[in-house]
């Protein structure tokens, strides 16, 4: 049940952070690109990366932290099957080339920022 737990509260504050940071880009940037979830992919990978090798190299942390943070909070923060969606959304539209960036440009990006996570998580 603890396991549960803490995965449900790192769950519940990384969906907010999502909605909080894809609202806040939305506001700043429009909706014409789906510019927050690119944004939100990219921040949760190089979190991620950074965390994992932080936990696993530099850190003695209780394995309930890794439950919190990558598990919950980084698993609803960030958005792969929204962005699967809206870069579908985009291509159905006529709009192939920012369907195939969003697309191709967070799977590339995003291993970019976990190595520069993993990186930081080194060099600390």
């Amino acid at each position: 049940m603890e396991k549960f737990l803490l995965i449900s509260a790192g769950a519940i504050l990384g969906a907010n952070a999502r909605y909080w940071f894809g609202t806040w880009a939305a506001q700043k940037w429009g909706t014409t690109f789906p510019i927050g979830t690119l944004l939100i992919n990219l921040s949760g990978s190089l979190l991620l990366g950074f965390f994992l090798t932080l936990a696993a190299n530099r850190l003695q942390l209780d394995p309930r932290w890794r439950l919190l943070l990558s598990v919950g909070f980084l698993g609803a923060y960030t958005t792969f099957s929204t962005y699967t969606y809206e870069s579908l959304v985009l291509i159905e539209k006529g709009q192939w080339l920012p369907g195939l960036f969003n697309l191709f440009g967070s799977a590339v990006l995003g291993i970019l920022a976990v190595a520069i996570g993993v990186y930081l998580g080194k060099s600390l």
